[in-house]
């Protein structure tokens, strides 16, 4: 392999030394690009012409290649894009135009953009058209399919030849392609929230009558995927400032490159729901995925967070609360009465135990206090906990030792109760901070529908990039559905904001929460 050769930057003058470091660093970046494309490229390769033992069944192979072109689209934007920053002012090369035609039968819809004004620069008098550029993109309306025409008519000075004017082409997402916005926005929306593969909303469509290739649809997904990238970054930077969040994690199947199987990765839910005791700052959840489960991917999604975590009994959390734990100072656990009542169910409901059917009496008069609380301050909850909650989780721990010293620890209930005790300390967190709830059903409420259901449908993930863009468009859906926002409005507006050069120094204005529709 070769390396690149060292440069010794004090034989450079200082005036230059800057744009010599801004060079490596673009050639480093474009390196790595590089090598990301090919890998994809080999394994794109390898689905098409592996050997026949790894032979996929159609909605793998299908599956496989939507998640390797989507992350091979992404790679081409982040090329084009850095491209056009590196150009300044330089010819750029013609715009790609997605392979397609649309439909004659499609309804078109004319906007006609007129330039600001009409008098010729050299005083002539009014300009008179002489022509027109016409463009046309794929509009989607929910349950219906058309065709927008954009029309930018041209005047010239019947007087001069130097007074031609035409208004400005509209910016699009995707330069050259057929999709507006509003058609990323549902095809978004029809992958990662109605789990539609891509290959089957291509059918769904060509029952319309436009025949899409599923290639080409998810060319556009990761393109706009590229582009949500930063609102995603932004996202997961705000639930970090909190003093309290939510975790957990899930399995998401995905195809093993070269294997013709499925492999575990993993979605790591992060979430902050603040409306029960009536907090300010609005809920939101970001996913990120992981090929494995260990405790090092929570640590290293969690870098910058230093408050209390909200987690099931996974002991992976436990590197999170040490000294050692890089990202941050050590956090707080508060580990979740629901997961400790569902260990002793199982008891009841195999054997009807009464030593768990007595702990889940104890444990139920936990959650009615709950109940009484729920909606009040912090400060509030913190008072009925302490007075009622508190006296009533002490007894149970004495319950819980008494009954400990008789069963075996090896038997089904002695296993259940070990448990139970091993998290003791993380399971009374709730009884010193009033921001802190019962148990952590807040996120996994929010992951259920989100990934189990994906899971369903769509099957797996057809690999590990589809993960991470899953993860991503998940984020925003899921975020948005919790504010009581639309996700299709949402994409929509976004997207096309992005599209117009949307300032990086205020993301903050198109995080889900802050948005606004229009009436």
């Amino acid at each position: 392999m070769q390396t690149a050769p060292i440069i010794d930057l004090s034989a450079i003058p200082a005036a230059q030394c800057a744009a010599v470091l801004a060079l490596m660093e673009t050639v480093a970046a474009l390196t790595e690009i590089t090598r990301r494309q090919e890998h994809l490229i080999a394994e794109l390769n390898h689905a098409l012409h592996g050997k026949r033992s790894e032979k996929l069944t159609e909605d793998e192979r299908q599956l496989a290649f939507e998640d390797l072109s989507i992350a091979l689209a992404e790679v081409e934007a982040e090329k084009e894009t850095r491209a056009a920053k590196a150009g300044d002012g330089a010819a750029k090369p013609a715009p790609k135009r997605t392979i397609g035609n649309l439909p004659a039968a499609l309804p078109r819809i004319e906007e006609i953009i007129e330039p600001a004004s009409l008098i010729c620069p050299c005083g002539c008098g009014i300009m008179h058209k002489i022509g027109e550029d016409r463009t046309e993109r794929l509009d989607i309306v929910p349950a219906q399919l058309r065709v927008i025409v954009t029309v930018r008519p041209k005047y010239a000075c019947r007087t001069c030849t130097d007074g031609v004017t035409q208004a400005p082409a509209p910016s699009h997402l995707i330069i050259g392609g057929l999709p507006t916005e509003a058609t990323l926005a549902h095809i978004l929306v029809g992958k990662y929230a109605d789990h539609l593969p891509l290959y089957r909303q291509s059918q769904i469509l060509a029952r319309a009558g436009l025949d899409l290739h599923r290639a080409v649809l998810a060319d556009w997904v990761g393109k706009a995927a590229f582009h949500l990238k930063p609102v995603v970054d932004r996202l997961a930077e705000h639930p970090k400032r909190s003093g309290k969040l939510f975790m957990d994690e899930t399995t998401a199947p995905v195809l093993g490159p070269g294997r013709g199987t499925t492999k575990t990765g993993y979605l790591w839910a992060l979430a902050r729901d603040d409306r029960p005791w009536g907090g300010d700052d609005p809920p939101g959840v970001v996913y990120f995925y992981a090929p494995g489960r260990a405790g090092e991917n929570a640590e290293t999604f969690l870098t910058g967070f230093d408050g209390i975590l909200q987690v099931d009994g996974y002991t992976g959390y436990n590197r999170l609360t040490k000294p050692s734990r890089r990202g941050g100072k050590p956090v707080r656990v508060a580990h979740c009465w629901a997961h400790a009542r569902r260990k002793l169910k199982e008891v009841f409901d195999r054997d009807g135990s009464e030593i768990a059917a007595e702990g889940l009496r104890r444990i139920a008069e936990f959650y009615a206090v709950e109940a009484d609380s729920r909606g009040i301050s912090p400060g509030q909850r913190l008072s009925a906990r302490q007075a009622r909650t508190a006296p009533l989780v002490a007894a149970f721990g004495d319950w819980l030792q008494a009954h400990r010293r008789k069963i075996s620890v090896k038997s089904r209930l002695g296993e259940k109760l070990t448990y139970i005790h091993n998290h003791w300390d993380g399971l009374q967190t709730f009884l010193t901070d009033g921001r802190v709830e019962i148990d952590n059903n807040r996120v996994e409420n929010l992951i259920r529908p989100t990934i189990a259901l994906n899971r369903k449908n769509a099957l797996f993930a057809g690999h590990d990039e589809g993960g991470i863009a899953w993860g991503r468009i998940a984020s925003l859906i899921e975020t948005c559905k919790i504010n009581g926002i639309e996700p299709f409005a949402y994409l929509k507006v976004t997207l096309t904001a992005i599209a117009n050069g949307h300032p990086q120094s205020r993301l903050d204005d198109l995080l889900p929460w802050n948005f606004k529709p229009s009436i």
